[in-house]
């Protein structure tokens, strides 16, 4: 059973590791030229963080589909949840650094929050360990629609596309 938790624990980085290929030159070149908020975490921050929360939803996803018995009817829900808020999750820095577009990225992250909220809603009754390893991934994402309001707000007749 050690291949399929080390599968789903490493899945959630692939998109993390896409997303810092897109950012690596973005945090260099248009990143900077935006007005951010004094509060923001330092960039070094982001690849820590992103590589904890990436390993703690992963291992999560692992121990909801462990709990129901793999991919089965039941765990539809979860983990249908759960893919979709990877997929939004992976689609967000394309969006914000890639194309620039600081409306749609705030959008695109709100809905990412609630589709957290909802993996954890529905992982609950399966795993509360589970749901417990997305909170600081669902605090995290708070702060960032936070970062990312505040941008898009103060950015957005110069710097928006």
């Amino acid at each position: 059973m050690w291949l399929p938790m080390l599968g789903m624990t490493a899945l959630p980085h692939l998109g993390g590791l896409y997303g810092g290929y897109i950012t690596r030159k973005e945090v260099k070149t248009w990143y900077p030229t935006l007005q951010k908020s004094s509060w923001r975490p330092p960039n070094a921050a982001f690849p820590i963080v992103w590589t904890c929360l990436y390993t703690g939803m992963g291992y999560g996803s692992y121990l909801v589909w462990k709990e129901l018995g793999g991919f089965t009817e039941n765990a539809l829900v979860p983990l249908g949840l759960y893919g979709l808020q990877l997929a939004l999750n992976w689609a967000w820095t394309p969006i914000f650094f890639g194309a620039h577009k600081l409306k749609l990225a705030l959008m695109e992250i709100v809905l990412l929050t609630g589709t957290v909220g909802a993996t954890m809603v529905s992982w609950y009754p399966v795993s509360r360990t589970a749901t417990l390893l997305m909170a600081p991934y669902l605090t995290w994402l708070c702060i960032a629609t936070s970062l990312n309001y505040r941008i898009w707000r103060d950015n957005r007749e110069t710097k928006e596309e």
